[in-house]
């Protein structure tokens, strides 16, 4: 079924010249029923305040294709006097709406948000602002282009934790840039009830949460990552709603048996906080289709991560996820057809599939959502499983992380509709999921009172990390680092609770100051520099060399990245001692080591001669064929 955009300028609040036009679809609210709808409005600075109530209009009722009930109200706002002194209405600035249903069953039904605001003001208050400025985009934004799918490295970032808002995480682009990122991945930036919160049960969908700022703090955010070559990608949440979410909380509390919007579909992950999304619903379908749209078109964001996807996985035919992710392939593709201005971020050139990223969090069949979608990257946990397993100590699953390191199993692009598009998958041992995987390594607990949820990972131990990152940046995929990994972040993370979510774990930058911090630092800034400048290790093939008697048991793994001629053969040793391992190279000549070189370099190497490798015990080394 086709998906269709929402007329949003006539939904949600929309000022113009101090004149604010509501729009709100509230299918089988109908005024023959009896029911009347208010919206009441109050400004910013007047909403703590006893003596200065909220200004209360009522919208008009009319039926309007293809959803039905439509109420809507103009509010003329700019210069019109209060009704109580010292009263900021009338003013510029921003204003906090909510609306109110009267039900001739239920009563008056207050405090139920705006589905489609672009604002939002502290809890479950919707909000506008007169005198609202449209954002002006860097010259040079009209020419940023996407990186290319295999050339993308990712960082997970929660705003609230790496920079505490979005105008000081505008400040760390130079240094996600200079770290050696080219992408990041921002947590769900919507609307929720909690000042505290990780953001997935969403309550407001077309804007930016205000705990992080506004709406142009984001799109200069935007902005300033693509003049450091940094792609953004927003992690969006479309099966499942806080239970605030206007179509699950008006519909609940007007005690009606079925709801336009919500409702069970596939599976339902958080039934216990949150409700289902019924993709069954045109409404549904169109809304989220439409939420995709407004990002992509406003903010110029340059793809989504779709959390939790089983929620609405309904296989590859179905209505729910797969079509989300085919309508906006083929609406990106499209507005590159029509020229439109900022969308050709996305054309690679004639021939070529378009660059938009479109990323499921499908961890119960990651390859089955690469091959038989429109999605071309996939996060995937069974690399992060295998590591976690041999960082505590069972070395039988070191063959595991090799063949995952190699993605195994996994397409690298799929011909769909007579449209090539290239696939992979995402890379990582720490996302915001799980506690820091220097934890695996040994706990302490610095409170003194015991609470588990202030327990760190012990960083004198921060060295056991080095093979991990090594091989994690030179693998096969995208690789992902977690904010602050680059330098030894290690707090303890829950797995269930709300101790996960509604405790805020700001970012150490402390952390980066001292000498573990630096030493892992530096290493990864090698090591994405070596990627950088090395094609077969963004591109090129992979081989694991599954040998158990020679390396594995040993604590050893070697995997080797080509793409002819380039050849290049990573080890790390995850054990306590130094290991010396044999390798027979199918290319001869001489070899640089690309961690540092020196009396490292293997010089005059015969191919297919047995060659004493010596691999460093919680450490690696890269040899790379420079020619003979």
């Amino acid at each position: 079924m086709a998906m269709n955009l929402l007329p949003l300028g006539s939904l949600g609040a929309v000022e113009s010249n101090g004149t604010v036009t509501f729009g709100i679809w509230l299918p089988w609210v109908s005024d023959s029923d009896g029911n009347k709808v208010y919206v009441r409005i109050i400004h910013e600075r007047d909403q703590f305040l006893q003596d200065i109530p909220p200004q209360e209009f009522s919208l008009t009722h009319n039926v309007r294709d293809p959803y039905g009930d439509f109420w809507s109200a103009t509010v003329l706002i700019a210069g019109t006097p209060p009704l109580t002194q010292d009263s900021a209405w009338g003013t510029p600035g921003r204003y906090l709406y909510r609306y109110r249903i009267d039900n001739p069953n239920v009563g008056s039904l207050d405090w139920i948000i705006d589905p489609c605001a672009r604002e939002f003001g502290v809890g479950k208050l919707s909000a506008f602002t007169l005198g609202y400025k449209e954002y002006k985009w860097d010259p040079a934004e009209a020419n940023w282009r996407m990186p290319a799918l295999a050339d993308l490295v990712f960082y997970e970032v929660n705003i609230a934790e790496l920079g505490g808002d979005l105008e000081r995480t505008s400040n760390l682009m130079a240094y996600l840039s200079d770290l050696g990122m080219n992408a990041i991945e921002v947590m769900p930036l919507s609307n929720v009830a909690a000042s505290v919160d990780w953001g997935y049960l969403p309550i407001g969908y077309f804007g930016v949460d205000e705990r992080f700022g506004n709406r142009s703090a984001f799109q200069q955010m935007v902005d300033i990552a693509h003049q450091h070559g940094i792609a953004v990608v927003v992690d969006v949440v479309y099966g499942h709603t806080g239970v605030d979410f206007a179509y699950y909380d008006a519909y609940t509390r007007l005690r009606y048996r079925e709801n336009p919007f919500m409702g069970p579909f596939a599976k339902d992950y958080f039934s216990n906080f949150g409700k289902s999304t019924d993709f069954n619903r045109q409404l549904t379908r169109d809304y989220f289709f439409s939420v995709n749209h407004h990002w992509l078109e406003v903010y110029h964001v340059d793809g989504f991560r779709y959390d939790c996807v089983p929620n609405y996985w309904d296989g590859p035919l179905g209505v729910g996820y797969a079509s989300l992710v085919y309508e906006t392939y083929q609406l990106a593709k499209s507005k590159i057809a029509q020229n439109q201005p900022f969308w050709n971020r996305f054309d690679a050139g004639a021939g070529s599939p378009i660059t938009l990223i479109q990323c499921a969090e499908q961890l119960e069949g990651p390859e089955e959502v690469l091959r038989t979608t429109y999605s071309n990257s996939t996060w995937q946990n069974h690399t992060f499983d295998a590591a976690k397993a041999v960082a505590r100590g069972d070395r039988g699953r070191l063959a595991d992380l090799g063949l995952s390191l190699g993605l195994f199993g996994y397409p690298e692009e799929e011909n769909t509709n007579g449209e090539r598009i290239p696939k992979t998958g995402l890379q990582y041992i720490e996302n915001h999921d799980h506690e820091r995987f220097i934890c695996n390594f040994g706990i302490n607990n610095p409170d003194e009172a015991g609470n588990p949820l202030f327990a760190e990972g012990d960083r004198n131990r921060w060295y056991m990390l080095q093979p991990y990152l090594i091989a994690i940046l030179m693998s096969k995929g995208q690789p992902m680092l977690w904010q602050g990994e680059e330098f030894g972040e290690n707090y303890f993370l829950p797995e269930f609770g709300a101790g996960r979510v509604a405790l805020l774990r700001a970012l150490r930058w402390d952390l980066f100051y001292d000498s573990p911090g630096q030493e892992l630092v530096r290493l990864v800034r090698k090591l994405l520099g070596i990627r950088r400048n090395g094609r077969q290790l963004r591109r090129g093939a992979y081989y694991f060399f599954n040998d158990w008697d020679r390396y594995l048991s040993k604590g050893v793994l070697l995997f080797a990245r080509y793409n002819a001629p380039a050849y290049t053969l990573v080890a790390i040793n995850i054990g306590d001692t130094d290991q010396t391992v044999p390798f027979w190279f199918p290319i001869g000549g001489n070899y640089v080591e690309e961690l540092h070189g020196g009396a490292l370099n293997l010089n005059g190497i015969v191919s297919l001669q047995e060659t004493p490798l010596a691999v460093p015990s919680h450490y690696g080394r890269i040899w790379t064929a420079v020619g003979p």
